[in-house]
């Protein structure tokens, strides 16, 4: 379906394997495109040297360089969140068991170097969401040290808290919903800037509107005074990221920030983000449940399960070597178009 028509009809692996409009094609090419992994911007960690002068080589188990003298810019260690469901009068009173614990996260622990796209995948349900928002204090851990640019997170009051939230911003999975309706979206963008007091209203404006032209809604005036309905997804997801970048971060977390996107609008907006990585020296947390989005994107991924890490390395190597038999489930079950 383009503008409102259908375009193309057929059996499906016609239409996949001999597309004959020029929009199934171009969906087709960008799907193959980010199943291709062929966008990966590879991170370079500094490396310990030898007293010959020599780098040392290789990587640790925890798919981390082995002898890297990086500091990771996000440290997680031991991150537990676990929830109690209680049991009612009557349950507890005809049954012998107990409130109920979940573990939504159970003992995390990971490194996040800064430049490194880290991608974060698994079932929904195994915890990546949870993850995400802990990390940023939106809720508080359980138990287990948050640590982001040398302060332990779970230890700041609100108002410092509040301070070192500027350095670490995040885009949502459904743009629609984490912005204002009722803003504009130039208001929308300049919102953090006045919040965290970097500007005055004037040179918010202006700023917002610099931004637009950046993640490419342009000319920014067209969109300024528009409000969210009246966008398609692919520029409201462009908006959040406008406002995530606008106070000039040092982190993003992303949360599946291109599931609602087709196929075409995704391989947009994740170019847009590589270049966006380079030229504002980002680092990347991505969640993600699409593999090969995760492969186009990453240079290490986490993969996740009922609330834990069961693998962690290079993105090359877990898709040519996965050594966990969730990671190979999850390999195994991912949809390849060049299969076809």
């Amino acid at each position: 379906m383009y503008g409102g028509k259908v375009v193309e009809a057929g059996a499906t692996s016609s239409v996949l394997t001999q597309p004959q409009h020029s929009y199934t094609q171009s969906l087709l090419k960008s799907a193959l495109h980010l199943q291709a992994g062929g966008g990966t911007l590879k991170l370079e960690l500094p490396v310990a040297t030898s007293a010959s002068g020599t780098s040392a080589s290789g990587t640790s188990a925890s798919g981390t360089p082995a002898e890297s003298t990086a500091v990771p810019l996000l440290r997680i260690q031991n991150l537990q969140q676990h929830y109690t469901l209680e049991q009612n009068f009557l349950a507890r009173l005809f049954s012998n068991q107990g409130d109920r614990q979940i573990k939504a996260l159970d003992g995390i622990t990971l490194d996040l170097y800064a430049g490194e796209i880290l991608g974060l995948v698994g079932e929904s349900g195994c915890g990546k969401s949870t993850l995400s928002r802990t990390i940023l204090q939106l809720i508080r851990p359980t138990a287990g040290q948050v640590e982001f640019l040398g302060q332990e997170l779970t230890e700041l009051s609100p108002q410092a808290l509040r301070q070192q939230r500027r350095q670490m911003q995040m885009i949502f999975q459904d743009p629609h919903a984490c912005l204002n309706p009722l803003m504009t979206v130039g208001d929308s963008i300049a919102d953090p800037l006045l919040i965290h007091q970097l500007a005055d209203p004037a040179s918010a404006s202006q700023q917002a509107k610099q931004m637009l032209e950046r993640v490419g809604l342009t000319p920014a005036a067209d969109f300024c005074d528009r409000y969210p309905k009246e966008l398609s997804g692919g520029q409201q997801q462009r908006v959040a990221i406008a406002r995530a970048l606008i106070t000039h971060p040092k982190l993003l977390v992303c949360d599946e920030p291109v599931s609602m996107l087709d196929a075409s609008v995704q391989a947009q907006v994740l170019d847009l983000m590589l270049e966006l990585k380079q030229e504002f020296e980002l680092t990347y947390l991505f969640i993600t449940h699409d593999l090969w989005v995760a492969r186009f994107l990453c240079d290490r991924i986490a993969v996740m399960n009922a609330g834990k890490i069961v693998e962690l390395g290079e993105t090359e190597e877990i898709f040519t070597h996965p050594q966990h038999p969730y990671t190979q489930t999850l390999l195994t079950a991912a949809p390849l178009l060049s299969r076809l």
